[in-house]
């Protein structure tokens, strides 16, 4: 599976001009799963993301979790981050998991960063969503559990 994180102050899904999920301090978690993809990476990359320590302690140094820094998730399914780049200028999506996988995987590695104490938000897996947000810091980090 595949996963962009980004830390944010505040992010929002909307579908159709309604908002579908959204969070105050957190993460923003794109997420995509690959093919050949099971539940054994979903849980290994919600565990890895619910680790991280990328927010700021007191001194201001990265050095909380999501857990210890009290922040949610809010989880977009993204089959982009699947784009194979390799060919001429139109990315083929090949890498992606089946949408019937991929949906699933999806709902499971939810369920699981959720399972972690973490409250999560989701977008609408399959459909056109409009993202909003403000990154904090920046930070943005790629996880691959195939690396």
């Amino acid at each position: 599976m595949r996963a962009l994180l980004q830390r944010v102050q505040h992010a929002a899904v909307t579908v159709d001009g309604t908002t579908v999920g959204e969070i105050g301090p957190g993460l923003l978690i794109f997420i995509c799963a690959m093919q050949g993809d099971t539940e054994a990476e979903a849980n290994q990359l919600a565990a890895k993301i619910a680790k991280l320590r990328i927010f700021k302690d007191d001194a201001g140094k990265m050095n909380l979790s999501i857990a210890d820094a009290g922040g949610a998730a809010l989880i977009v399914s993204q089959f982009t981050l699947a784009a194979d780049t390799s060919r001429g200028n139109r990315p083929g999506f090949s890498p992606a998991a089946s949408p019937d996988d991929g949906r699933r995987l999806y709902d499971y590695f939810s369920a699981a960063v959720g399972r972690l104490g973490i409250p999560v938000a989701n977008g609408e897996f399959g459909a056109d969503m409009d993202v909003s947000l403000t990154n904090a810091g920046p930070v943005t980090i790629w996880l691959d559990t195939a690396a």
